[in-house]
This record gives C-alpha cells, sequence and structure tokens, in this order.
C-alpha cells in the first residue's frame, strides 16, 4: 500500500544563504562541516584494531583504525551513511548494520578488518531474517542477534555453523550481553507488558535453559550493561532504580548474590567495567552535565577522573589503564580524548580538517512548575542588545533524554541568527529521578508542555524573551511537543517548527516499528483500541483546527518511528485552513547522517522562523 499522497503541500524555502556578512555565513556552515569521530571501539583480543564513525566524507561512515600501523580505512559508503559497527573479539571483522535509506530496517553484515581488493560485506548471520536490531554479542563461539518486526521480538544464537531462535514474544525484548567465557546470555524483556521498565533473565548458552529472573516490580527498570571481562566470572554490571533513580548493581548470576553501589552523588549514572573487573568506570549525569569518576569495587571508594563541565559523549578503558572519552561543552566542539593511569591527558584523535569555530556558554535556569522544579538551559547570542529577545525553545527528543551542556551546531545557528536558545528539560526527561522521567505516564505530550508554559512564562518575565516572538521546535518527541504546544497553547507561539515529529498519533501507532508500539503502550497506558480518550486528548491532530501560528513541518519518506502517512495527515488538515505553512520532505529516515541535507534543513528552519517573525 502506498502511503503517498495525492496531494501537494506548501514547499518550504531553501535560502540560498543565511547571513548578509561573509564571515557569519561561512561560521555557522563551518560549524556543521568540521571533521567530528567518535570515541573508537577496539576489539577485545586485539586491542590496536578500532573501529569508529566520523563525518569527514560529509556523511556519517564506519571507519577502521589500525593502532600498530596508524592507518585509518573508510569501511562503509553509502548514500545515507552508517552509524552501528562493531569489531569482532579476534579483530579480523568489522560487523554493521545495513538498512535501507535510513529506514531501521536490515540485518547485520561483515566484512574483512583488513580489506582486499573484491572483499565484499556478506551477511553476518545469514539465517536470520531481517527486521529492527535489538541487541547483538558477538563471541568466539557464539553470536547472539535480536531481531524485532512486527510480530514481536525473536533472539537467535548461531553455534558451530547452526542458528538456534532461542527466544520469542510479542512484546519487546533484546539481548544485553554475553559472559566473557560464553556460558550466560543476558536479556532483557516485558513479558510483564512495560517496555519502559524492562526486566531481566538470564540463560545458559548450552540449551538456553532459564538461569534466573530478575524483576523488581511494577514500574521499576532493570537494565544489563555488561558481564565483567574476566573468563569465569559471572558478574553482572545492572543499572537498578529501586530508591527512584538509576543506580548501579553487581549481580553475580551464579552464587545468586548481588551488591547494591551507593555512590554519593547528585543525579544518576551509568558504568562499564575496567579490564581486570576490579574497578568500574562511572559517568554521572546531573543537571545536564556529566562527568567521570573510577569507583574501585574491593575498597568500595570513589576518584574523579577530572574533566572539565560538559558533556561525556562516550567512555571506555583500555587494557593499560588509559581511559579514551568524548568531551564537549557548549562553547567548545567535542574532541576525543586519552587519559593515562599518571593523570596525563590529551586529544587521542583529531580528524582531518579544520576544528569547528566555537560558540556560547550557556546558563542554566531552574523554574518552579506544577510538577516541580523545572531545570532549563539557557543560551544568548553574542553581543546581542538589552532587552527581551526572539526566543527558540528547543525541545529534546525521546522523552527519555535531556538536553545538556554540549556542543551543537545547530545550536549556534540560531545564536548566530540573533535567537536566544532555551532547551527546557521537562518532566519525562532523564536524569532527574525516576518519578520526574514517569511523570508523563498517562498524559504525554500535555504534561511537558505544562514545563514548557513555565519556563516560557519565566523567560517572558524575566526579560529575556519577547513575548511576540517565540518560536517552538524540535525534532522527533520535540516534533511532537511542538506541533501539539501550537494547537494547545496558540498565544504563546509565534511560530513552530517539527522535524519528524508525532502528528496524528493513531495513525502513527498503526505505522510505526513494533518497539515504539510497545513503548507507546506502556505509556499510554494500552494501545488506541484499549484508551482511546487518551491518544486522542494527547495527539496534535486533534487540535489543528486550534493552531494560529505558521507551521513549518519536516519530515523523511523512510521514517519507521514517526511515518509519513500520519504527517501527511495533519498537512491535510492544516490544507483546509487559510494558515500559513510549508512542508519539506527528504529521502532518507528519522534523521539525516549527510552533512549537507542537515545543513539544507537547518537553513530552512532559521529562514522559515525569521520570516514568520518578520526579522527577514
Amino acid at each position: 500500500m502506498s502511503t503517498q499522497s495525492a496531494n501537494q503541500y506548501p514547499p518550504a524555502v531553501v535560502p540560498d544563504r543565511l547571513f548578509d556578512e561573509a564571515e557569519t555565513e561561512a561560521r555557522w556552515r563551518a560549524r556543521f562541516h568540521a571533521p567530528r569521530i567518535s570515541v573508537p571501539d577496539w576489539a577485545r583480543d586485539a586491542p590496536d584494531r578500532c573501529v569508529y564513525v566520523s563525518n569527514s566524507s560529509g556523511v556519517w561512515e564506519v571507519y577502521a583504525w589500525n593502532r600498530a600501523t596508524g592507518e585509518h580505512r573508510r569501511v562503509t559508503d553509502r548514500p545515507n551513511g552508517t552509524m552501528h559497527a562493531t569489531p569482532s573479539p579476534d579483530g579480523e571483522w568489522i560487523w554493521w548494520f545495513d538498512d535501507t535509506d535510513g529506514d531501521e530496517f536490515g540485518s547485520w553484515v561483515r566484512e574483512p578488518f583488513a580489506a582486499t581488493e573484491g572483499s565484499k560485506p556478506e551477511k553476518a548471520v545469514p539465517d536470520v531474517h531481517d527486521g529492527y536490531p535489538a541487541g547483538l554479542e558477538i563471541g568466539t563461539g557464539l553470536i547472539a542477534v535480536g531481531v524485532s518486526t512486527d510480530d514481536g521480538s525473536e533472539l537467535f544464537a548461531r553455534i558451530d555453523g547452526e542458528t538456534h531462535r532461542f527466544y520469542s514474544h510479542a512484546d519487546d525484548a533484546g539481548i544485553t550481553s554475553l559472559s566473557r567465557d560464553e556460558s550466560l546470555i543476558a536479556i532483557s524483556h516485558s513479558e510483564h507488558g512495560d517496555s519502559r521498565h524492562p526486566a531481566l533473565r538470564i540463560l545458559a548458552t548450552d540449551g538456553f535453559a532459564t538461569v534466573a529472573d530478575k524483576w523488581d516490580g511494577e514500574g521499576k527498570a532493570l537494565s544489563a550493561l555488561e558481564f565483567s571481562p574476566l573468563p569465569g566470572d559471572q558478574r553482572l554490571l545492572v543499572l537498578h532504580e529501586r530508591r527512584g533513580r538509576e543506580e548501579l548493581l553487581v549481580w553475580d548470576v551464579r552464587a545468586d548474590t548481588e551488591t547494591e553501589i551507593e555512590l554519593d552523588l547528585p543525579g544518576e549514572v551509568v558504568a562499564g567495567w575496567y579490564p581486570d573487573a576490579r574497578a568500574l568506570l562511572v559517568v554521572h549525569f546531573h543537571e545536564g552535565r556529566s562527568s567521570l569518576y573510577r569507583y574501585d569495587l574491593d575498597a568500595a571508594e570513589l576518584s574523579s577522573v577530572d574533566t572539565p563541565a560538559g558533556r561525556i559523549g562516550g567512555a571506555g578503558v583500555r587494557p593499560d589503564g588509559t581511559v579514551e572519552y568524548s568531551w564537549s561543552s557548549a562553547a567548545e566542539p567535542a574532541a576525543v580524548r586519552a587519559r593515562t593511569t599518571d593523570g596525563a591527558d590529551a586529544v587521542l584523535l583529531s580528524p582531518p580538517g579544520d576544528r569547528a569555530p566555537g560558540s556560547e556558554p550557556l546558563t542554566d535556569a531552574f523554574v518552579e512548575g506544577v510538577g516541580g522544579r523545572i531545570h532549563a538551559l539557557v543560551s544568548r547570542p553574542s553581543g546581542a542588545p538589552d532587552g527581551p529577545l526572539p526566543t527558540v525553545f528547543s525541545l529534546h527528543g525521546g522523552p527519555h533524554a535531556a538536553d545538556e551542556d554540549r556542543f551543537s551546531a545547530y545550536r549556534a545557528t540560531w545564536l548566530d541568527a540573533g535567537f536566544a536558545v532555551v532547551e527546557v528539560n521537562y518532566r519525562g526527561s532523564t536524569g532527574y529521578g525516576s518519578a520526574w522521567r514517569d511523570a508523563i505516564e498517562g498524559r504525554p505530550g500535555l504534561t511537558e508542555l505544562e514545563d514548557v508554559a513555565s519556563v516560557h512564562d519565566w523567560a517572558v518575565q524575566s526579560g529575556l524573551s519577547d513575548p511576540k516572538k517565540c518560536v517552538v521546535n524540535g525534532a522527533s518527541w520535540g516534533g511532537y511537543l511542538s506541533l501539539l504546544a501550537l494547537g494547545t497553547q496558540p498565544a504563546r507561539w509565534a511560530a513552530g517548527v517539527a522535524g519528524v515529529p508525532v502528528a496524528d498519533y493513531v495513525a502513527a501507532y498503526e505505522d510505526e516499528m513494533e518497539q515504539l508500539r510497545s513503548f507507546d503502550r506502556a505509556l499510554f497506558g494500552g494501545s488506541p483500541d484499549d484508551v482511546p480518550a487518551v491518544y486522542a486528548e494527547c495527539s496534535p491532530i486533534t487540535y489543528v483546527d486550534a493552531v494560529t501560528a505558521p507551521v513549518l513541518v519536516l519530515a523523511g519518506d523512510n521514517d519507521p518511528r514517526c511515518p509519513i502517512r500520519q504527517i501527511e495527515n495533519y498537512l491535510d488538515r492544516l490544507g483546509g485552513r487559510e494558515l500559513h505553512h510549508e512542508f519539506y520532505r527528504y529521502d532518507a529516515g528519522h534523521g539525516s547522517l549527510v552533512i549537507a541535507e542537515t545543513i539544507k534543513q537547518t537553513s530552512i528552519e532559521v529562514n522559515f522562523a525569521q520570516r514568520a517573525l518578520g526579522l527577514r
């Protein structure tokens, strides 16, 4: 069935340039074009063989790095880019996920780390059907791969050349970790009906009998991080939320004992093992910023791995104890750094090309709302005049995510254009405790917008924002919130920008990937058939006739998360009204990995807001 609409929608304006000043125009584009790189992922038994992703070619692709020779090689070359890759433990193979035009539906393929002429990627597990990825663990004698489709979740293991389906369920499940000796496999499941708060099961790989189950009860997730890196050590590092926030515990599966790790830190944490399994590398998140710590398991002592205030974008510990991590702040572009055991800290990798121009630091705002204190991150353009400014309220996706003190070429462009930027970590955001994250259950969208309204009131009353020049924007869940805000809070907004949004929630539920349907059932309290009134109350299309501000919508043809048909339903309704709206449609999925496309979309958004506010 074709999802193409017969209707033609008003096309978005694609400006030739955003700024009249050549220097400003060059600067904002340079931030996007500047090469970026992820923290390298090294092969467990051949740590000189590494894999990373980079945009150096203008598209996010997979690269191989042989540390012994210093050679870097681009592995993938696909029109819409590639983001998911990992080396095999022996370093002989690179695995990457092969989908079609960003639709996220496909299979894992592999190719030799040391490429030879004529070598081509091959399907890594030939007798596992295509689907959405649901976990991957590569051992030396066992490979475990998870697949999600409209029929639910299936988990497979390939042993001695034979593939076994060892688990299937209609609800969401996935592979999370494989023990070092490959005798145990941990899976995440939601057989209890709540994929937002999964349970854990440990299976023996010599027949896939259940060794242990662990579930903390309703509303309390358990997430397996990784088994100990030592052979014979059956301890599993787990994330729990028994005390109302995400914390760590070590579960000795064979002994059936567990040790909760209580850290005297505000906020929430995640962690991984040091190679000797005697310590953990802890990433701590609190109020939009992250930091690194080492936790000694024997001494139960926490020590800081000193990093400046900002965001840790990934971290790991090399066999020699060196911590490699990515760091950035709102003002400083990201860099991949290495901190040795003697405390020396230096840039590890500098991709070819010029470093991105910097931007402005941000400040914190704490605003009292109906559901508690709301944290917002505020950026003000350099050299801005005194008095209220045009302001973009940029709402993050997820909803289970958070805005952070990190470098963003996107945010910097709005600042260059003279807008203040306010990022709201509304209820539903992570990092502020379980109750804050789960407060949107049963009333998603509308709950978050209560917090956005409180921050909007603060921004106007504090003199930061011009009440007649406030723009709401976001992508994914942020795009959904933007459309919902335009319909339920029309007096607050002079314009709205919604990227890859949920616009018609019932139609979105019908067309989206099953993993998201499972998530929505947990979030809304059931399917649209179970709780139709909740979906109607929380769907932007319900309020489309109340929208008064100009609207820009951007969407990808192959998006499995926010499918195109439900967006067209919303646009069809807008088309019946004399309301200015524009639509930009592109050939990719839930966003683009092509830098030129990202630049194009950013210019469309900023130019639209400038025109809507009479600034251009």
